[in-house]
């Protein structure tokens, strides 16, 4: 079973539109902010992924939105880790107020070259994030 990593969010007026809701692209920003903080908790932040030459990139994502965040809200955003392949990465993520769940995404992280090759994840990065899936 994996473990789930959360962070905490405030939507601010800047995350809303007109009418005080969030809106839909920021929720990717949410689930951004979300796995970045997973990975330097593992001790890998932005420029040690950089130091390495590679960079890890979204590959492909789904989202679900079921339920509008509002203004000044208080949000879980959670990332559990789901597949750890050779050059990329499987992430679940949702964003919750409370007991309801608001979005879901499933996003996948590509680890590439500076010029957009694929590459395998370098194995220390791999091992790290293996070692907190727990599959």
């Amino acid at each position: 079973m994996s473990s789930v990593f959360e962070i905490p969010i405030r939507v601010y007026i800047e995350d809303t539109d007109a009418g005080g809701i969030v809106y839909y692209v920021n929720y990717l920003k949410f689930v951004e902010r979300s796995r970045t903080e997973l990975l330097r908790s593992l001790g890998y932040g932005k420029t040690a992924i950089l130091d390495d030459g590679l960079l890890l990139v979204v590959h492909s994502l789904e989202s679900q939105y079921l339920a509008p965040a509002r203004l000044d809200d208080e949000l879980m955003v959670s990332t559990e880790v789901k597949k750890v392949a050779r050059a990329y990465v499987l992430f679940h993520q949702q964003v919750k107020r409370g007991d309801t769940t608001l979005c879901k995404v499933d996003v996948k992280i590509a680890c590439v070259t500076p010029d957009m090759k694929p590459s395998p994840l370098p194995e220390h990065i791999r091992q790290a994030i293996q070692a907190h899936c727990h599959t």
